[in-house]
């Protein structure tokens, strides 16, 4: 400055003068260009920002886990925020203390005592729901919580910043360096970002979650009223008192060998379950009826699997599991019953049903006859193979049982 200021007095001479307004010129152009740097380099953090947040976002839409969701969080926070390690305090409202969750950069395992609410830097931060800056931990005597206190003494500068979302507390983040670090307002703005989509990361995750178990807990209790549905059933008639959970084991057995996917045998599990469902709709007189039945009253036996479809078609949940209520009279020749479908029109779970369902019906004790032996049984289910049953299932069924022996 001295030197412009003597530069411009001299400015005056015709001399010197040109040599003056070349200077102010240079002068001028290398303050430009610092300036263009300055506010390219500022943009170029910008834009790291940005897809910072970015992959946090994707984070929150794909993790279905809070470990996997708030580890590409930090690992997000420790390189946008210059930090050499960070962690997370997860909220826990029952006990109201703060849980070790995740960490970054310590080089050693999180910590697994809970801090109550209060209670030293990162409690404190979570009961004021506001941010403390601890410029250097060792002078100051007081440690956060990520990691055991043995194992933060390379760190200096410290910082516990609570997450909110709606004015709820969802947890803290810890930010640890190894130097002072004296952060301009761009990184304030930054480090609010960030608590702020922990905060909806972490809360996502939980609902998410929280979701999973009710649907889980829902699936259990619809399975439960099904086999409660077969149990009710089977004790209705002595004569096939356990046949539900017999055949449903071999059936499932049967689907797993011939290659069926997971999702494909809970149905199969289920309708195996099912599979008298519709005699609810058949009156005591006929369906336990000792002797003959009439031509009338076989009629409306045979209808049972259309009473099934009728009962199970309304409710979605078990649509899926239809098909063996519906399809397992039916046969190989489309001699069957209630629609005559012939080969492999007949679903193939009904299909496999079938040998099952034979099968356990020739080896259980009745009233009006023995058990037959395996081997009696296996004979009749190979000569029923092409007419009532799919050959190649037949095979299947056959090699099966013979492994059991």
């Amino acid at each position: 400055h001295w030197l412009e200021g003597t530069l411009t007095n001299l400015a005056d001479d015709p001399d010197i003068g040109a040599h003056v307004l070349h200077f102010h010129d240079v002068t001028g152009r290398v303050r430009a260009a610092e300036e263009v740097a300055h506010l390219n380099a500022q943009l170029e953090r910008r834009l790291q920002h940005l897809q910072a947040l970015r992959r946090i976002d994707m984070a929150i839409t794909n993790a279905i886990d809070v470990g996997l969701a708030l580890d590409i969080f930090l690992e997000q926070v420790q390189a946008d925020l210059g930090v050499e390690a960070a962690g997370v305090l997860l909220y826990e409202s029952h006990g109201q203390t703060l849980k070790p969750t995740a960490g970054r950069g310590f080089g050693v395992p999180i910590a697994e005592d809970e801090l109550r609410l209060g209670d030293g830097l990162a409690g404190y931060a979570a009961l004021e729901q506001r941010t403390v800056h601890v410029p250097d931990l060792r002078a100051d005597g007081r440690f956060g919580a990520s990691v055991e206190p043995a194992a933060q003494g390379d760190f200096v500068s410290y910082w516990a910043v609570p997450m909110l979302t709606k004015g709820q507390l969802q947890g803290v983040i810890e930010l640890y360096t190894r130097a002072p670090l004296v952060p301009d307002a761009e990184w304030f703005e930054f480090l609010e970002t960030f608590a702020d989509q922990g905060a909806i990361a972490v809360e996502s995750a939980q609902l998410f979650r929280s979701l999973e178990r009710s649907n889980i807990q829902l699936q259990l209790a619809y399975d439960r009223t099904i086999e409660g549905w077969a149990y009710a059933l089977d004790l209705k008639d002595e004569e096939t008192a356990g046949h539900s959970k017999r055949v449903t084991r071999l059936t499932v057995r049967m689907a797993q060998r011939i290659g069926m996917d997971a999702k494909e045998i809970v149905h199969v599990q289920r309708g195996a379950l099912l599979h008298d469902i519709g005699k609810m709709g058949i009156p005591d007189s006929i369906l336990l009826k000792r002797g003959p039945l009439t031509s009338e009253e076989r009629e409306e036996i045979e209808r049972h699997p259309v009473y099934a479809y009728e009962l199970l078609s309304p409710i979605e949940f078990l649509r899926p599991a239809i098909d063996i209520p519906y399809c397992h009279h039916e046969k190989w020749d489309g001699s069957g019953y209630p629609r005559g479908l012939v080969g492999e029109q007949i679903p193939v779970p009904a299909r496999i049903f079938a040998i099952v369902d034979v099968f356990d019906a020739l080896t259980s004790d009745r009233p009006y006859r023995a058990a037959w032996d395996r081997e009696r049984t296996l004979a009749h289910i190979a000569e029923q193979s092409g007419s009532h049953f799919d050959p190649a299932l037949v095979e299947a069924f056959m090699e099966m049982i013979r492994s059991d022996e």
